[in-house]
């Protein structure tokens, strides 16, 4: 991924700093029993999570409205480097084979800074009108949200 360059027409992006560490963070994304109680912002919640954490694994998340209608959302994990960055897409399923409904690219991208971890999460869509119908969703605000219930977990945990 280093060769990706941030596209303002096609892309979206999520950035703070948060009082946690990039091993608290990462584990949070990554470890199923933790990725439940905090993915899908709420009332929304996440009914299961998995993460193969390998190129070609796969990434599997069922989200469950607050009416108990199911979401399942299946891709492909791309690139995981631990406590700095998880690249997965909704584009390609396990193995890398391509998906009926692509969507996005996800990359969250974690930084040690003073007070905590700078945290990116960028969705790169493969147009305009992706990224415009991914904004009217909730990007920000959903997106946002979901990092706040992350960020209050893993401080919770410290106790």
């Amino acid at each position: 991924m280093q060769d990706f360059v941030f596209d303002p027409e096609k892309d979206l992006v999520l950035e703070r700093v948060v009082p946690c560490t990039p091993e608290e963070l990462f584990a949070g994304w990554t470890q199923s029993e933790l990725a439940v109680q905090w993915f899908t912002p709420a009332p929304w919640a996440t009914k299961s999570h998995y993460y193969e954490l390998r190129p070609g694994g796969a990434s599997d998340v069922v989200m469950l409205s607050p009416e108990g209608v199911e979401y399942p959302n299946h891709g492909c994990i791309l690139d995981v480097i631990p406590n700095r960055r998880l690249v997965f897409t909704s584009c390609l399923t396990r193995g890398y084979r391509p998906a009926e409904s692509p969507f996005f690219t996800g990359m969250i991208e974690l930084e040690p800074v003073e007070g905590g971890t700078r945290y990116r999460a960028t969705a790169i869509h493969k147009n305009t009108e992706d990224r415009d119908n991914h904004a009217a969703m909730g990007f920000e605000t959903g997106w946002g949200a979901a990092l706040d219930q992350l960020v209050a977990l893993m401080i919770s945990l410290r106790k």
